[in-house]
């Protein structure tokens, strides 16, 4: 059942004194390989969970406002940075259940990325427009980037903020329409090179496993730009021009996200502003290759480790169904229906288990995914994003 706002003290209490007995304490050893959090959206925590047991460790709590939030993992695993809608960024340990640091460092936040030898946590903001750089081992100020643009300076709001080789963060600028690459590989003072007109509205990117190609998607026109960051001189390429040419779009309920997009079989598979598709791309002359009809408009597409599937979910009011892509047929396989409110997905390392966050029911609901069968289900207090560590070691996530 879905509760009212008025289940919060009673169940965070509860759920508190639960977690408290089987946290993970400071002399008790253990590796950080099987952990993850689950963010509780409404309640403003997470909870640290380990997918060996399928197990909750330990709630932390107090952590803003989480309407939106992400999280990556430092390089040892140990730690995980979030970042708030409120322009918070926290650092938590996850062997001791224990937030370390907050900072509010900016009004409206959406974002972060950590820098490719792990020292540098970078945080991309819409209040104030820009990207705010910190040490990753004490949240000190490394460096302000405010994202101006035009002749009387505006700020744009930042968005698509990744990692990149080369000690880099890439970002698009949602207002200005541009791509920046900040390199920070001589120090704390970054060269910044932008790339102007890119497309209207940059609203969301991806990098690609190799971290050469960045691609951002845009919401005011159909189609997406590449930069090539081998050839930053070659400058941004669009891609997948026009692809709803002469369709009718639908409205959008909630935005993609191409940082949820996949990769599988030498194809990416991104989800298609204002349709009910996914679209296949073969990155061998960035084409089109197929469509894929699907129940809704897709919000993230999500590779299983070994590529065979790829699960979608939905934006309201379909949110209550995921899909399964066969992608050697490129075609819907299987659909589940794990509950309301269906926000977020995530692969255990080797693919035996995916995590689903289904919000509307306060719950995480763990599936086998070659019999397509629960194997469990975990309490949370309106669960979105869940973040596994393996994220650590992978570039852009």
């Amino acid at each position: 059942m879905r509760y009212g706002r008025t289940w919060l003290p009673a169940l965070v209490a509860s759920l508190g004194l639960l977690l408290a007995s089987t946290a993970t304490q400071a002399g008790e050893l253990r590796g950080t390989g099987d952990l993850g959090v689950v963010i509780e959206r409404e309640a403003g925590s997470l909870v640290i969970v380990e997918h060996s047991n399928r197990t909750t460790l330990a709630r932390v709590e107090d952590l803003g406002d989480f309407s939106h939030a992400s999280v990556k993992f430092s390089r040892d695993a140990r730690y995980a940075f979030v970042f708030g809608r409120d322009g918070g960024l926290s650092r938590i340990d996850l062997l001791t259940g224990t937030l370390e640091n907050r900072v509010v460092q900016a009004g409206n936040s959406v974002g972060g990325a950590i820098s490719q030898d792990g020292s540098l946590v970078a945080v991309s903001n819409y209040e104030p427009g820009g990207v705010h750089v910190f040490r990753a081992d004490d949240l000190g100020e490394v460096a302000r980037i405010p994202a101006e643009f035009g002749d009387d300076g505006e700020l744009s709001r930042v968005v698509g903020l990744v990692d990149a080789p080369g000690q880099k963060f890439v970002f698009s600028l949602f207002e200005a329409g541009e791509i920046w690459v900040a390199d920070f590989s001589d120090g704390d003072e970054p060269d910044i090179r932008r790339f102007e007109d890119v497309g209207k509205q940059p609203y969301d990117a991806l990098i690609t496993p190799d971290g050469r190609y960045y691609i951002a998607g845009l919401f005011g026109e159909d189609g997406l730009v590449l930069l090539d960051l081998w050839d930053l001189d070659a400058g941004p390429q669009r891609i997948m021009d026009g692809y709803g040419r002469g369709e009718e779009p639908l409205p959008v309920f909630k935005m993609p996200h191409l940082e949820g997009w996949a990769a599988a079989d030498g194809k990416l598979f991104l989800p298609a502003v204002g349709r009910h598709e996914l679209l296949v791309v073969d990155p061998d002359g960035w084409q089109e290759v197929a469509r894929i009809p699907t129940h809704g408009q897709p919000i993230f597409a999500v590779a299983r480790p070994d590529g065979r599937q790829v699960w979608v979910n939905f934006a309201y009011p379909d949110n209550d169904v995921v899909q399964v892509v066969d992608v050697a047929d490129l075609e819907v396989a299987h659909e589940i229906e794990p509950g309301p409110g269906v926000l977020h997905m995530e692969f255990t390392p080797r693919g035996e288990q995916v995590w689903l966050s289904v919000r509307d029911e306060d719950r995480v609901e763990v599936y086998d995914p070659d019999s397509m069968e629960r194997i469990t289900s975990l309490e949370a207090i309106t669960p979105s994003g869940i973040f596994m560590t393996w994220r650590a070691h992978r570039t852009g996530l």
